[in-house]
């Protein structure tokens, strides 16, 4: 990629971390994604098993200060669909000077590349996203041949409001994270997932990393329900102390909402999210937050909203096939 004069273009690393904080602020103050991100939160994105920098990514700089940077995200395993999603942005100083085409350009050629070396047998797809009404994103996309694909709804809920009751049935047990079931929470997480769109299960590592091995992760606002000692249902929980800095609100995300297939319409993840939202009050919190499929198969869309939670914002997912010969 011939990049214009005055810019350097290199893989990220963790000497970059701060750099590429300061880049995500801007980022954020200008597009209003609800993401924030700390030096320390970039640390341990690149510190993820199973990922290679060198090979997956990209910083741009300019008068000694990143003004971009992209990431290929690799799936390590292929269900239907070789999904190699991409993450990116411009400096919004100096976006509308061809650096956002030219960086997705990379991300569209490495993103082919990545496929043609791990997953060639599958078809291949680049995806990117955005919130629904950045213009100039999707303008971006559009321009390049992306179409939309699938489309996802952040939602919120204040903490200050009254909690619906609900409880779990007889001989199931309601209770808080526990590390020594870390495993059956590993398994039913990668059961309940298995029916929804886009998923492809990582290794264990990455699961571990993403999730409950996360510093975001927080053991104390999450919860299991218990068959004997079968994870029936769960919901994990996590709080980006960077986005309490930089909004003053401090937001419990309910990260992720599982059910085993065989306890589903017992009003499992109901009472679990009850849970959730009474305790998180009651531990300070003054906001719970989460994001969910718009064509969620169990229906969590419906679930959110009886629970109180209203859409904040939308996003769209595009994609690009990939070429069989890249």
């Amino acid at each position: 990629m011939n990049w214009p004069e005055g810019i350097a273009a290199r893989p990220i690393d963790k000497g970059d971390v701060e750099a590429w904080a300061v880049l995500l602020a801007a980022k954020e103050k200008a597009d209003q994604e609800g993401e924030n991100f700390s030096a320390e939160d970039l640390a341990e994105h690149l510190d993820r098993p199973n990922r290679d920098m060198s090979r997956e990514s990209i910083g741009l700089w300019a008068d000694g200060r990143m003004i971009g940077y992209g990431i290929v995200h690799v799936p390590t395993s292929v269900v239907d669909v070789d999904r190699v999603r991409t993450e990116g942005t411009i400096d919004p100083e100096l976006r509308r000077r061809g650096l956002g085409t030219a960086l997705m350009r990379w991300l569209i050629q490495r993103a082919g590349e990545l496929h043609a070396a791990t997953h060639p047998e599958a078809p291949g797809v680049v995806g990117a996203g955005t919130s629904s009404d950045n213009v100039s994103a999707t303008s971006l996309f559009e321009g390049l041949g992306f179409e939309p694909e699938r489309f996802f709804f952040d939602m919120r809920r204040p903490l200050d409001q009254p909690v619906p009751a609900a409880s779990v049935a007889d001989g199931l047990r309601l209770t808080g994270y526990d590390p020594s079931y870390d495993e059956a929470l590993r398994l039913a997480h990668f059961e309940a997932f298995s029916d929804h769109w886009g998923w492809t299960p990582p290794t264990p590592e990455m699961w571990r990393s993403r999730s409950i091995g996360s510093r975001a992760f927080r053991g104390g606002q999450s919860y299991l329900v218990l068959d004997g000692d079968t994870v029936a249902a769960y919901v994990n929980c996590y709080e980006w102390e960077a986005d309490t800095e930089a909004t003053g609100v401090r937001e419990l995300y309910v990260g992720q909402v599982g059910t085993r297939r065989a306890y589903r319409g017992r009003g499992l993840a109901r009472a679990t999210i009850a849970k959730v939202l009474a305790e998180g009050a009651q531990a300070g919190y003054q906001r719970a937050g989460l994001g969910v499929d718009a064509d969620n198969p169990t229906g969590a869309l419906g679930l959110y909203e009886n629970l109180g939670f209203t859409t904040h914002k939308k996003f769209t997912d595009y994609a690009l096939p990939l070429p069989s010969d890249v």
